[in-house]
């Protein structure tokens, strides 16, 4: 008999996957998701300790928005209602001071010529207990893209996510400075 158990779970497991894809609401959407992705200018995150200079050794944390996935639903004239998935990557530099680092950021959505209708920050936390470079994924439910009517398309939005990053840390990224996470290897 319990040669047989392996086969019976199977079949319980595929029979309760089927009523459960019966359960999902397969209704094709009226019209395209929102392009969703990470801002340029606030992609990297790299935190160099207080006093020291922007070299190698003078980083304490570095952080990346390495993927934006964005799910959308159209339900007739309500607005169109998303979940962002966002995809980080970490790294703990020679001057980290701790085995952890949290890092704020934020999901805003905007109008395709830029204009922010909605703007919320959120926080990550790093671990870097096992090593110098470490990952996490985030899900963020219930963003709301404001649809006058349901004629408009969610192509005149656009959903963007980036770090909060202080005035001297968007200038690194805009100066093309880097720091790969892997550098020391």
């Amino acid at each position: 008999m319990l040669k047989f158990a392996p086969l019976f779970l199977a079949l319980v497991l595929a029979g309760c996957s089927t009523r459960l894809a019966q359960q999902l609401d397969d209704t094709p959407n009226a019209g395209p998701c929102p392009v969703a992705g990470s801002i340029h200018d606030a992609a990297r995150y790299v935190k160099f300790q207080d006093g020291g200079g922007q070299l190698y050794s003078d980083i304490a944390y570095t952080g990346e928005i390495t993927n934006v996935r964005l799910y959308c639903r159209y339900f007739k004239e309500t607005p169109l209602e998303a979940e962002i998935e966002v995809e980080f990557a970490f790294g703990k530099g020679p001057a980290a001071t701790a085995n952890a680092h949290d890092y704020r950021y934020f999901v805003a959505v905007t109008r395709r010529n830029g204009k922010v209708l909605a703007k919320e920050y959120f926080n990550t936390r790093a671990e870097f207990e096992r090593g110098l470079v470490t990952g996490t994924s985030e899900l963020v439910n219930k963003i709301v893209i404001p649809r006058a009517d349901e004629s408009i398309s969610g192509v005149n939005f656009e959903v963007i996510v980036g770090f909060e990053l202080t005035p001297e840390q968007i200038e690194f990224n805009r100066s093309g400075s880097r720091f790969r996470l892997d550098a020391a290897k």
